[in-house]
């Protein structure tokens, strides 16, 4: 019986004990009142095919300015009709004609059009929005989904934050944010324990970036093995049954 009980109390300390895990951002960020660091990171995000933008354009003859300026869609919906990036980068633009915006920043694309309507208005000016600019958020978060983003600006720790943080299974040290960008796909790991990623050149998300928490080893083990695991309790439990009733 003594054989027995040392080989349930085995098999316990076998199935509960894990290696323990840091799970705190920033966790090299010495204990101080302040920490401060000069922003040299953010990126300013450029047009990309498939963008939807809100353009509008005023002058000083608003009669002119409404063959540019597209309609309402409906009283209903109370938007306006955007411009939707073609694949080869292009937009449709009213009397102007096709207008390649891909690859410029916003105040580029501005300032391209400004100049394009400076033979039809007097004294243009042009306003550029993104419609959907938009992330997302996978892996071992609580709430993973795809956000748009009106502000046309988020960082890592805001995106993680919308979809709800990530879950004690997700590994701070190994996130992983994938970007598009002028026809090239590409894969970088942050590691959120260290400060170091605050001037990463990814911290600052930008238009259609994914990012993928992935699982630890233990949540990979679990989801693998729950077969596994309910056959051990189940031995577990008959084991102390047996002993149990040889003790009363």
């Amino acid at each position: 019986m003594r054989i027995e009980l040392i080989y349930l109390v085995g098999l316990l300390l076998v199935t509960s004990c894990g290696p323990t895990r840091n799970l705190a951002y920033f966790s090299d960020l010495k204990e101080q009142t302040s920490y401060s660091e000069e922003i040299t990171n953010l990126a300013v995000s450029k047009i990309q095919p498939n963008d939807l933008l809100s353009i509008t354009v005023s002058s000083k003859s608003p009669e002119s300015d409404l063959q540019f300026n597209r309609g309402m869609l409906g009283a209903a919906e109370n938007k306006m009709e955007g411009y939707l990036v073609d694949e080869s980068g292009f937009i449709d633009f009213p009397v102007v004609g096709r207008v390649k915006l891909a690859g410029l920043t916003k105040q580029e694309a501005k300032d391209t059009l400004t100049a394009q309507l400076g033979g039809y208005l007097k004294d243009p000016v042009v306003q550029i929005r993104n419609m959907n600019f938009k992330i997302s958020v996978i892996g071992e978060v609580n709430r993973p989904s795809t956000f748009t983003v009106p502000a046309e600006k988020i960082s890592i720790l805001e995106a993680l934050g919308m979809a709800g943080d990530m879950t004690p299974f997700g590994k701070r040290e190994n996130v992983i944010v994938m970007r598009e960008e002028a026809g090239k796909r590409t894969m970088t790991r942050l590691d959120l324990n260290k400060k170091d990623v605050l001037s990463s050149p990814y911290f600052y998300l930008q238009q259609n970036d994914v990012v993928y928490v992935e699982p630890d080893k233990m949540k990979q083990v679990q989801a693998s093995t729950n077969t596994r695991n309910l056959a051990i309790l189940t031995s577990l439990t008959s084991l102390a049954i047996v002993i149990a009733s040889r003790i009363f």
